[in-house]
């Protein structure tokens, strides 16, 4: 289970056996939700939220938060996602600790 970013005590990561579409989990204490990156074009045209079988789904403050992080970040996220699953190489996780 990768972790690819940890920002104010939002952790966004992969499972390590995932399946498209492109996606990314986050957890902010004991909640967690799971966030579609739709591409088309070759750009991110929008986020589908949705919710992780048997965990409560972020509040709507926080999932604004970390759309707002995902859509700054989808780029790097894109890139991890195929650096892990395509090329199989080890990502890091980064610590982002400036305010979006």
């Amino acid at each position: 289970m990768p972790k690819i970013y940890e920002y104010f005590g939002f952790i966004f990561y992969f499972y390590s056996n995932e399946h498209e579409p492109i996606h990314v989990h986050v957890i902010h204490g004991d909640k967690e939700s799971i966030f579609d990156l739709i591409i088309q074009n070759g750009e991110l045209s929008k986020i589908n939220v949705r919710r992780k079988k048997g965990a409560e789904m972020l509040s709507e403050k926080d999932r604004n938060i970390a759309e707002t992080f995902i859509f700054r970040y989808h780029k790097e996220i894109i890139d991890k996602w195929i650096a892990f699953f395509v090329l199989k190489q080890n990502i890091k996780c980064n610590v982002i600790t400036k305010k979006i």
